[in-house]
């Protein structure tokens, strides 16, 4: 084998390993650290991992010659134990890692150790927590150390071999935690037997359990000079076991899982379990047995004379043999034995001078091809590294099960090759067999395991696919017309995986093509199975419909993604097929444009129905137009027309008599054309409706007319309808009134009669006389007189009641020109000491102190002044100047320009002494007069403190906007130069 393939090297540690302390006898290891024993009786510690050595004399105090007969180090490298004989008899030692003197174990005084079992679960660097000893004579003993105490917490007898007595030559212990404690695995060898205990509880408890049961063991024949048993450690467990025995290796899986139960005392947990004959290891015809072994993940190291042979464990084929360098001296013992360092993951062999190092180099890397070998698949699979190793397994197991014309199954293997064949080579086998279920199977497979990034092929696979399930159902209903009313048939099923395919696939088939393929093999249901799933819902509908299925389609049409458009376009089609579930499909939605759906509407209006028939479009327009309030004109005229149809007019006169546009300001009362309803109910003779629209257009005239034909009660109902138009009103009347005199029948006093009671409903609008008319020439005037002679009363209480209201307007304009004269002599009278209530000033001062008021005349010594009836009084200039800056501009500007005219004017006209008005003056008005009087009005119309500007000045701002520099000019600013520190005394 090429030596950079090789999976174990060797290489020299260490050539004189024992520093002259005598020859090594027996070797251990554990995380680094190796543990020497020699044949002067010296213990040597080297730590590699800290690069220092310690050396321990376990002769002191011993007589003759003493030699370390075994040594036993922990996984983690810190507890050892060590077993000394001589001529002295026979002593143990507990060494850790920090003491500089061992301590010797006086309870096992004369017991020679063989084998020791550490707790690997739960010893630490300073407890060894419970370890068992394996005696030579037998026996079984517990101990435990803490590093701390210096010397052993107890030393425990536990078991000894009675039946057999036989020296322990191995042993290997496992713990596991379950609900009610701890469990124990232990496994121990003889040179003959292999024996295993298990139990729950402590290791004395466990033990105590086999005074009075029986030891489940193996016996095998052969005798080996030392059997040995080794655990192979993987994170800190058990995985597998192996026995150096006199009839070979014996191996096996060990499971120390919850599912085992020990409750019948089956304590056999090892599975899987093999036996290596010696006789596989040499070409002779005498096996020579291992003198010492080694147990790694996948192979077996079995030393044999001096050289090392490794055997898989799983073909039991030699691949390697290691050779050691060795000196002179030791090649006549030879290599004395290995140890292995299940931590660091190494292996050792020493002989009685040097130590050797044996190293794995990636032992799994070829174990695919042994499970291979051996038809382990699913083993190789596990232990396949890249792709191009799993096609090779997956290419075996196909061409097997091809092989054995196991198709389908040879297509699933086939599918997850990605290298080693082609995918044009796998379909062809397939082709070339006839095998197109296989095929398909294939195809399937492939593309579960095709990535999204391949999306070429998947399409191209996905549409062969859908050929290969159409050809294969087209075949089976040529086989079976009946196949797809029987739901267990083959037929049934494939087209329930294929609509499963189509919908898993949807996205990456191509559209157009697979409708195609659907179509050209006449698969009209999976053709819109496949549409719906592309949302290509017009096809779906349309297939419904050809198949008379308004309600599937009418489902179809409700779901979300559907668009509105095709609600309109097979309106017309759902509607004739299933008008009441088409019609209750369009009021479910509120979203439907009731002007779009008329063409169908009308289309089902136009067939005959049955009288006692629901008129299905009659009630989706009433839903309309009530429920959904629509204000479509066609709308309203369809159900317009659909109402002058029917034989009961009551509903069309429901309909027009009903507000539609009520709630809405300034809306319309109804939304359908009164034209088009007028032409249509005198169409279809619906005479009272025609009374209705009429009104409705004020056409009052004709409206009673054509009442007068048909009912004369509603001619007068109509008639009074009329109020704001008293002359229309009155003419309305003459007509009915006209009609009725006409229309009397009876003898001529009959009549009369009645055409007088006709004159009191008129409630006094007409009068006999407006009626005489209508009657014929010859009438008697008798007939006429007690009518005649009331309506002359009525004229007389009229003229008499016109006398008196022309009275009380005479004597009305007399008191009005008396309170004007009184107006005239107003006054106020003003107190020597008041005050003006703008400038605080006296208003009777002496008029040169202002100056004279543009527009007024001086009325003496004193200036023009303004009185309030609420007691204010303001100077003429003052209270000018007081409104115009208080109110708004325009107001200002307008009494600025009232006061510029009156300038211009100039006083020609002169008020009388102290403002008087005299009665000349009321019937002339000059224009000065009546600038002055608007002036008046502009500024005095109320009082500027007691009215509505003085309640505005609340809003005003203190200080306006025009004297922001004269509040600036206040503002006190720190002068720092005219400062000065003034010292005041303390």
């Amino acid at each position: 084998m090429d030596q950079a393939r090789q999976v174990f090297s060797v290489d020299l540690l260490e050539r004189f390993a024992a520093k002259g302390r005598g020859l090594i006898t027996c070797m251990a290891a554990g995380n680094d650290v190796i543990v020497l024993g020699t044949s002067k009786g010296w213990v040597i510690r080297h730590d590699f991992g800290v690069g220092d050595s310690h050396e321990f004399d376990l002769t002191v105090g011993r007589p003759g010659e003493q030699s370390i007969h075994r040594v036993f180090v922990d996984p983690g490298g810190s507890h050892c134990i060590a077993s000394v004989t001589g001529s002295g008899g026979s002593d143990t030692f507990y060494i850790h890692a920090k003491w500089s003197k061992p301590r010797i174990l006086s309870k096992l005084k004369g017991l020679v150790v063989n084998a020791v079992a550490w707790n690997r679960q739960q010893i630490t660097e300073a407890s060894t927590k419970e370890v068992i000893l394996g005696m030579d004579n037998g026996q079984l003993h517990e101990i435990a150390v803490d590093e701390k105490d210096k010397r052993e917490k107890y030393i425990k007898f536990l078991f000894e071999l009675s039946e057999l007595p036989e020296a322990f030559t191995g042993l290997q212990m496992e713990t596991a935690s379950v609900s009610t404690g701890t469990r124990y695995y232990l496994m121990a060898v003889t040179p003959t037997r292999l024996y295993s205990f298990t139990g729950i509880g402590s290791l004395e408890a466990v033990f105590a359990k086999y005074l009075d049961r029986a030891v489940h063991f193996m016996e095998l024949p052969g005798e080996i000079p030392n059997s040995e048993l080794h655990f192979f450690i993987k994170q800190r467990r058990a995985v597998h076991f192996a026995w150096l025995s006199g009839a070979g290796i014996y191996h096996g899986g060990l499971n120390f899982g919850a599912t085992h139960s020990f409750a019948d005392g089956d304590e056999n947990f090892v599975e899987n379990k093999a036996l290596l004959d010696y006789s596989r290891l040499c070409e002779g015809p005498e096996a020579l047995k291992p003198s010492s072994f080694a147990v790694s993940e996948f192979h077996f190291l079995l030393l044999i004379a001096n050289k090392v042979k490794v055997v898989n464990r799983i073909s039991e084929q030699i691949i390697e043999e290691l050779q050691f360098d060795q000196t002179s001296e030791s090649l006549s013992r030879g290599i004395i034995g290995l140890c292995s360092d299940a931590t660091a993951g190494l292996f050792y062999a020493y002989d009685q001078n040097s130590i050797f190092q044996v190293s794995v180099n990636d032992e799994g890397r070829d174990m695919w091809k042994v499970y291979l070998d051996i038809k382990d698949y699913a083993a190789a699979l596990v232990n396949c590294r890249d792709q191009l190793q799993r096609d090779q397994v997956y290419l075996v197991q196909a061409e097997a099960a091809f092989a054995s014309r196991e198709f389908l199954r040879a297509a699933s293997f086939f599918a997850k090759i990605n290298y080693v064949l082609s995918f044009e080579e796998i379909t062809l086998k397939f082709i070339g067999v006839g095998e197109q279920d296989a095929l398909r199977t294939f195809l399937l497979r492939k593309l579960d395991n095709l990535t999204k990034d391949d999306k070429c092929p998947i399409t191209m696979i996905s549409t062969w696919t859908t050929e290969l399930y159409l050809d294969k159902i087209n075949r089976l209903l040529l086989e079976d017309d009946m196949a797809l009313e029987n739901r267990n048939s083959e037929c049934y099923t494939i087209i329930k995986e294929f609509r499963a395919f189509l919908s898993d696939c949807k996205d990456v088939l191509d559209e157009a093509t697979t409708m195609k393929l659907l179509e050209s093999y006449g698969r009209v249901e999976e053709l819109v199975y496949f549409a719906s799933l592309k949302e290509q819902y017009e096809i779906v509908v349309h297939h419904y419909i050809q198949q008379g299925e308004a309600k599937k389609a009418l489902e179809v049409l409700q779901k979300p993604a559907v668009p509105i458009d095709l609600q309109y376009k097979f309106a017309p089609d759902l509607i004739m097929l299933d008008a009441y579930e088409t019609v209750e499909s369009w009021m479910t939605r509120k979203d439907l444009n009731p002007r779009k759906l008329i063409p169908a509407m009308m289309r089902y209006s136009n067939e005959p129905h049955a009288k006692n028939e629901t008129h299905e479009v009659i009630k989706y327009l009433e839903f309309c137009v009530h429920r959904l309030h629509n204000e479509d004109p066609g709308v309203h005229n369809l159900l317009l027309s659909l109402y002058a149809k029917q034989e009961d007019d009551s509903a069309l006169l429901r309909f027009l008599q009903c507000k539609f546009g009520k709630g809405r300001e300034n809306g319309p009362e109804f939304f359908y054309d009164p034209k088009y309803a007028l032409r249509l109910c005198l169409k279809e003779k619906r005479m009272r409706a025609c009374i209705h629209i009429y009104s409705m257009m004020s056409m009052h005239e004709e409206a009673v007319a054509l009442a007068l034909q048909v009912d004369p009660e509603l001619a007068m109902a109509e008639a009074d309808k009329v109020e704001d138009d008293e002359d229309l009103r009155k003419k309305l009347w003459l007509m009915v009134a006209k009609h009725v005199v006409e229309q009397e029948k009876g003898a001529k006093r009959e009549n009369i009669r009645r055409a007088i009671a006709f004159l009191k409903e008129t409630d006094g609008l007409l009068k006999i006389e407006d009626i005489l008319p209508f009657f014929p020439d010859f009438a008697l005037i008798d007939d006429f007189k007690e009518a005649i002679c009331s309506s002359l009363e009525d004229y007389n209480k009229q003229i008499e009641q016109l006398k008196q209201e022309m009275n009380d307007a005479t004597h009305g304009a007399d008191n009005i020109r008396n309170d004007i004269s009184a107006l005239a002599q107003r006054y106020a009278v003003i107190e020597r000491d008041e005050e003006c209530g703008v400038c605080r000033r006296k208003i009777l001062t002496v008029s040169g102190e202002y100056r004279m008021t543009r527009g007024y005349t001086s009325t003496g010594p004193m200036a023009p002044f303004y009185v309030f009836p609420c007691g204010h009084a303001f100077h003429a200039e003052c209270l000018i100047a007081h409104v115009t800056r208080c109110t708004n501009e325009a107001q200002a500007e307008y009494i600025l320009d009232l006061q510029k005219q009156l300038t211009l004017l100039g006083s020609e006209t002169r008020r009388d002494q102290n403002g008087g008005i005299n009665e000349e003056s009321i019937t002339s008005v000059t224009p000065a007069e009546k600038l002055r009087s608007q002036l008046d009005d502009a500024i005095a119309s109320e009082c500027p403190f007691c009215g509505d500007l003085m309640i505005r000045e609340i809003s005003l701002p203190f200080i306006l906007p025009e004297e922001a520099q004269q509040v600036t000019s206040w503002e006190i600013k720190p002068s720092l130069a005219n400062q000065r520190s003034l010292s005041l005394p303390v």
